[in-house]
């Protein structure tokens, strides 16, 4: 099937300089699609599905399961969807290379009346879709402790065009929660940080970045998430409701900031949060599901007129208290525009089919949040692109040489006691030891680049006794030691491995490659932070250790514990 498209503006009209004019370019042609849709293609329009495959006709179980036809092809043209979304897990195997993805696109695309607004969760950091060759940039905290807007811009920029490449036009990114809990264990370094200002301006940078010029057709749709705020939770809304005790005026302090920045830049969409906050809307519904939560603070409050998008409706903090078939029928009447990955996508757009046809849901109110998914598709070039490269232009020497500059700015010197750092002279023996398998090598095998001989030890998350002596014991025969943490404040094994390496009496460099949390945790003189494992931060380690750059980044958080570190703290040399 033949995707419509929109005409695009007169080579002769000079493009719109704001997203404000170029919706207006495309008002009389959206309102001419609109009205030219049954019920359910304005009800499928809503909805944006996950599919099965990495070929658009390649018959996977999976969709014969979850959809009753063979192919992703299939899916869309049956159910016809305004999105879908890619993943990488075994549970939908969508991304390969760069050249498939852009074959999966373009096959979803041809099976779609309307095109399709395809996405994913290209955050960096710890939630990448799509690795190498991708250009690949350390996460959202890193960007926090570079305190560089223009760096955040930049590897949004250069996110978006590789995105575009391939076909992708909207990405579920940026992080816009303000990591106000340390025990927070879905947030965390997908924040920039626990200061609302600075979250806010690294948030607007990277709209920014990520959407770029109107109708340029080599920006993607950003989606500012998680709204009203995900970073001061305990638990996880993948597996519970998490409850957030913040009164409406400590959410404007705090939660709020990031998304008023992110509705200042011109976000094309926000994702709403499966977190129930009681004090401001009593029902203990959450959030994707509150009309005082979406329409209230988003709509009113803050006066955001975009695409408002959920989660994951598989996920358990939406799911507890209501049927499946009844969760898109409330989530729109709370004000969401698209419902992201229902559990049944046949009993979700029935639903809310059968909620308009009985009165439930008017049909006015289903063309208004249409219109603004087919804004959005306009503005961002969605109804007007050519298929994307069966080559895609991912990974260039340029773009890897800013990718590793960028995260050069970021690593943190938290102690340096000793005077351990920089190294005096290059060591003939490194042991590369702790949390992370892939991580140690990748930093063994930087050291060996300089000419060291780099052992590569890990000892996981939970190192047992017999670890901790063996890396003791390689310990003993290096001229220095590194040992990676993550999560150690919550595993006192790493603790105590630090510990046993520190008593060998090598000069040991302890570096938290996840949650800065880590560093007051333990008596280690020397402490870096880098806020992501990746490649790319690895090479930045080594090359601060090293002394051939300075640690440059600011601790973006406040780190609390028995040696507690302020928001901004850091050391230099």
């Amino acid at each position: 099937m033949a995707a419509a498209s929109l005409a695009a503006p007169p080579a002769t009209a000079q493009a719109p300089a704001d997203a404000a004019g170029a919706a207006r370019l495309g008002t009389s042609a959206i309102s001419a699609l609109l009205r030219g849709m049954s019920l359910e293609e304005k009800v499928g329009q809503l909805f944006v599905t996950y599919v099965h495959g990495q070929a658009a006709d390649e018959a996977h179980p999976g969709n014969q399961r979850d959809f009753g036809v063979g192919t992703a092809a299939e899916v869309v043209a049956k159910y016809r969807p305004g999105g879908v979304v890619y993943f990488n897990n075994s549970s939908y195997d969508n991304i390969d290379t760069p050249a498939q993805i852009a074959a999966l696109s373009n096959g979803l695309q041809r099976a779609s009346r309307i095109p399709l607004a395809i996405s994913t969760d290209q955050e960096m950091g710890i939630v990448t879709r799509i690795g190498p060759p991708v250009t690949q940039f350390p996460g959202n905290m890193a960007l926090g402790a570079g305190r560089r807007a223009q760096d955040a811009e930049k590897a949004a920029e250069i996110t978006a065009r590789e995105l575009r490449a391939m076909g992708i036009n909207q990405d579920f990114a940026p992080d816009a929660d303000v990591n106000s809990n340390p025990a927070n264990p879905v947030i965390g370094v997908r924040s920039y940080s626990g200061d609302p200002a600075l979250a806010a301006t690294m948030t607007a940078a990277q709209v920014r970045g990520y959407q770029q010029h109107p109708l340029t057709r080599t920006g993607v749709s950003a989606t500012a998430k998680h709204f009203p705020g995900h970073g001061d939770t305990a638990e996880d809304s993948h597996t519970s409701l998490p409850t957030v005790d913040r009164t409406a005026e400590q959410w404007r302090a705090v939660d709020a900031e990031p998304f008023r920045a992110a509705i200042a830049a011109g976000v094309d969409s926000i994702m709403t949060a499966h977190i129930r906050m009681p004090l401001i809307d009593p029902s203990g519904e959450p959030a994707t599901l509150s009309r005082p939560v979406v329409t209230g603070l988003l709509r009113e409050e803050l006066g955001y007129d975009g695409v408002v998008i959920t989660d994951s409706l598989a996920m358990a903090g939406v799911r507890q208290l209501h049927p499946d078939a009844e969760i898109p029928v409330l989530a729109l009447k709370a004000g969401v525009d698209q419902l992201l990955m229902p559990v049944d996508l046949r009993v979700a757009v029935d639903s809310v089919v059968a909620a308009v046809r009985g009165g439930e849901l008017t049909e006015r109110r289903i063309d208004q949040s249409v219109l603004r998914v087919l804004r959005m598709k306009f503005l961002r070039g969605m109804l007007t692109s050519p298929p994307a490269s069966a080559d895609p232009k991912v990974g260039t020497p340029d773009r890897l040489a800013v990718a590793q500059a960028i995260a050069d700015r970021t690593v943190t010197a938290v102690r340096n006691d000793a005077g351990v750092l920089p190294l005096s002279a290059k060591p003939a023996s490194a042991l590369v030891t702790g949390w992370g398998e892939t991580t140690t090598r990748a930093l063994a095998e930087r050291f060996a680049a300089r000419g060291a001989a780099a052992t590569a030890l890990p000892t996981g998350s939970a190192p047992t006794e017999a670890q901790i002596a063996s890396a003791a014991q390689a310990a003993a025969g290096a001229q220095v030691v590194v040992v990676l943490t993550n999560a150690l404040s919550r595993q006192p094994a790493q603790q105590a491995l630090v510990a046993r390496l520190l008593a060998t009496g090598k000069p040991v460099v302890a570096v938290a490659v996840q949650n800065p949390y880590d560093v007051a945790h333990t008596d280690a003189p020397t402490w870096l932070a880098t806020f992501s494992y990746g490649a790319v931060s690895m090479e930045s380690l080594a090359r601060v250790v090293y002394g051939e750059v300075k640690p440059a980044g600011k601790l973006p958080v406040d780190v609390p514990g028995p040696r507690p570190y302020p928001f901004g703290h850091a050391v230099g040399w």
